[in-house]
């Protein structure tokens, strides 16, 4: 049932004028329960948590001022980068081995979120469009996030407006 939906997704995203869908192969060791972080509209900001500036204990994502649920654990303080209103999430990088060990967002404006240890296998995670950006990730989630997937699309204006 599941590939069924992702499926239909493909299917939609594919068939929309000026679509364009891409998703950055899986990171990560994939142990636990799968997860997906979507919303409604723009990425509007990001929040990571690191236990001990180790490993990521968890992220959030904002979509328009709401927030997603948090993938994984809360622990202290977060690591936030708030987007400006025309600003968006274009590469994700980091390291891996049992756990996300770093993520580093960027976004089209040269700004970046650094949370964790740079130390592990490295990915970099980009659209295959340039006009596109991120709209959700997905994975699996064994307490912290064991596993990252970024799923890009370019956001029809007309459906994203910033107030």
């Amino acid at each position: 049932m599941h590939y069924i939906a992702v499926f239909a997704l493909l299917l939609v995203c594919a068939s929309a004028d000026e679509s364009h869908y891409s998703f950055s192969p899986s990171v990560g060791y994939g142990g636990g329960s799968s997860y997906s972080v979507t919303g409604v509209g723009r990425i509007t900001a990001v929040r990571v948590w690191d236990l001990y500036n180790n490993y990521i204990y968890g992220f959030q994502l904002q979509y328009e001022g709401v927030w997603s649920p948090v993938v994984g654990y809360v622990s202290g303080a977060p690591n936030e980068l708030e987007l400006f209103k025309d600003e968006r999430i274009i590469q994700i990088s980091g390291k891996y081995n049992h756990y996300l060990q770093s993520l580093i967002f960027v976004t089209d404006k040269g700004r970046s979120l650094h949370v964790g240890q740079p130390t592990g296998h490295t990915f970099n995670m980009y659209p295959t469009h340039p006009d596109a950006e991120l709209r959700f990730l997905s994975g699996r989630v064994h307490g912290p996030p064991t596993s990252l997937q970024a799923h890009w699309a370019i956001l029809n204006a007309d459906s994203s407006e910033h107030h």
